[in-house]
């Protein structure tokens, strides 16, 4: 798979190397005839623009594990409509809803996780209406040096000592198993305004936010793969996808919620196997800029690629939606979009 072909000629890992290491990315309009997944055949949604020319600006923060998705999306977008501007930018679930959305400054936001009560308060206040639209499934991936021997599987108890607020208490591998090296443990991990962080700290811990201080804390997911691949004691987490991109630099941990180890893979997330740390991945639509054409038509094709194989799993490295799923998504962001 390390050598497939992106919807722009570009392979998965060059992909994941060029836009997870950026904070923002604009992606200029070009034009193409290919359709990787439009639902109508002509890469605009049914009762959408279809063909028709769309110009004008859109602007989309958030999660950096959906940051390849949403950027693939524009980019392939902009081959249709050479005219539309989509700058995409990776702040962290929560930097985005913060800083940006709910503030009224951007049109979508990616999310890793769902909105939070404190969010939906600050939407309200500036009277930011939006709607939550489920564009994938990701495996959250724990992983650890290619040269760590030592470990292939960790249970969900040991992840919560290495990474929660009494980490202290365990400061080398040998502490956690005792059979394990009596090593520093380095940690690298999501920043505190990252969905990933909040998401890792609920399911993992058992409490969002209760998280070790003792570790590197980034929203580049590609410093996290540099600092794991750079230490053979070192241990980290993010995104499927971008462990799928840089498999000979870490080496994924198989996780024992119970039942047995269990490998960090598309289709055991598909088949619910890898829990805790299978989730839903989001997008949140602004309905003010549901109001303007190109917005809204490029809401329906981001939910349209929801269900697209070859972007979504083949290119990307998350589980798509089904069509059914997909089509469930797309009826109500155009209820959401008729009442805009």
């Amino acid at each position: 798979m390390a050598d497939n072909q992106g919807l722009s000629g570009l392979s998965r890992r060059k992909f994941l190397a060029v836009t997870g290491a950026a904070g923002v990315a604009g992606i200029a309009g070009c034009t193409s005839e290919e359709n990787p997944g439009g639902s109508d055949g002509s890469g605009g949604s049914n009762g959408g623009s279809g063909g028709q020319n769309l110009s004008g600006e859109i602007s989309i923060a958030g999660s950096s594990t959906v940051f390849p998705i949403a950027s693939a999306v524009a980019e392939e977008f902009q081959k249709e409509h050479s005219d539309v501007n989509v700058s995409v930018q990776s702040t962290g679930s929560g930097g985005g809803f913060a800083n940006f959305f709910c503030d009224g400054k951007t049109d979508f936001n990616n999310a890793s996780r769902p909105i939070k009560e404190e969010e939906k308060q600050q939407c309200e206040g500036n009277d930011v209406s939006w709607q939550e639209i489920n564009v994938a499934t990701d495996a959250l991936t724990v992983v650890v040096n290619n040269e760590a021997d030592f470990v292939d599987s960790m249970t969900v108890d040991e992840l919560a000592r290495i990474w929660g607020p009494d980490a202290g208490n365990d400061q080398t591998w040998s502490d956690v198993r005792s059979e394990w090296p009596d090593e520093t443990i380095e940690r690298f991990g999501a920043a505190e305004t990252s969905g990933t962080f909040d998401y890792f700290t609920e399911t993992i811990v058992g409490e969002s936010g209760a998280h070790t201080q003792d570790y590197q804390a980034t929203e580049d997911d590609n410093t996290i793969v540099q600092g794991v691949a750079g230490s053979e004691f070192a241990i980290g987490y993010f995104g499927f996808a971008y462990y799928q991109g840089n498999k000979e630099k870490v080496k994924g941990v198989a996780i024992d919620d119970g039942d047995g180890p269990v490998e960090p893979t598309l289709e055991n997330a598909k088949a619910g196997k890898y829990t805790p740390l299978s989730r839903p991945l989001f997008t949140y639509a602004s309905q003010e800029s549901m109001q303007e054409e190109h917005k809204a038509e490029f809401a329906r094709y981001f939910v349209e690629q929801s269900a697209n194989q070859e972007l979504i799993s083949d290119q990307i490295g998350y589980v798509p939606n089904t069509q059914e799923d997909m089509q469930k998504e797309l009826d109500e962001l155009n209820s959401f979009i008729d009442n805009a």
